[in-house]
């Protein structure tokens, strides 16, 4: 899998974003999706990152970006927080782990970033992302978000303990390398993880 650094507004990322909200629509059987209100700016480096995963004929097949937030009197964010959102792999790409390469490249760059814990809200339809987070030592928190009265709703979160040299690829599962944005092609190797359980979606 092929990993670039894209704007949220970016062609890819918008189809894939109607990809997982028709997901989320199919599994909660209402609305249209998740109707928390996203912007393009929220992912802009340093205060936040969108990547997409390509496979190797340029493929769109897996991505995922973190966002800062702050402690916004809810109680559930707290200052210095990092908040995944849209962790999607598609249905034929499943099964090769790549929500986990996703997963960590976002961790260690929110980290590199200087933020302190990684959050996010997901829901009891979704145990392939219930299954990915817990595995990966996030844990309950305090609800927080769009859908934090909803009963269907779960938060987790994890510490980022900040490690010796701040370098997001040496703290992946192996190197990988996020060029920007593609403007054909993806052509910039990064790495596929070996099998492991791949999570739909996280919100």
């Amino acid at each position: 899998m092929n990993i670039h650094r894209v704007s949220y507004a970016h062609p890819d990322a918008i189809a894939l974003d109607a990809r997982v909200q028709r997901e989320y629509a199919v599994r909660y059987g209402e609305g249209d999706g998740d109707e928390t209100p996203l912007d393009p700016t929220m992912f802009e480096p340093p205060q936040g990152l969108y990547l997409i995963g390509y496979d190797d004929d340029g493929t769109p097949v897996a991505t995922g970006g973190w966002r800062s937030m702050e402690a916004d009197g809810s109680g559930g964010y707290a200052d210095g927080d990092a908040e995944i959102k849209r962790m999607y792999v598609v249905p034929e790409a499943r099964g090769r782990g790549l929500s986990r390469v996703i997963l960590a490249a976002l961790e260690a760059d929110a980290r590199a970033a200087g933020r302190i814990r990684m959050v996010l809200e997901t829901g009891m339809e979704q145990p392939e992302a219930i299954a990915l987070y817990t595995s990966s030592d996030y844990e309950p928190c305090t609800k927080f978000g769009h859908y934090r009265d909803s009963p269907l709703s779960l938060c987790y979160a994890k510490p980022l303990a900040p490690t010796a040299a701040q370098d997001p690829a040496s703290t992946t599962p192996e190197a990988i390398t996020i060029p920007s944005q593609p403007t054909a092609q993806p052509t910039t190797t990064a790495t596929t993880a070996a099998a492991a359980c791949v999570t739909p979606a996280d919100e």
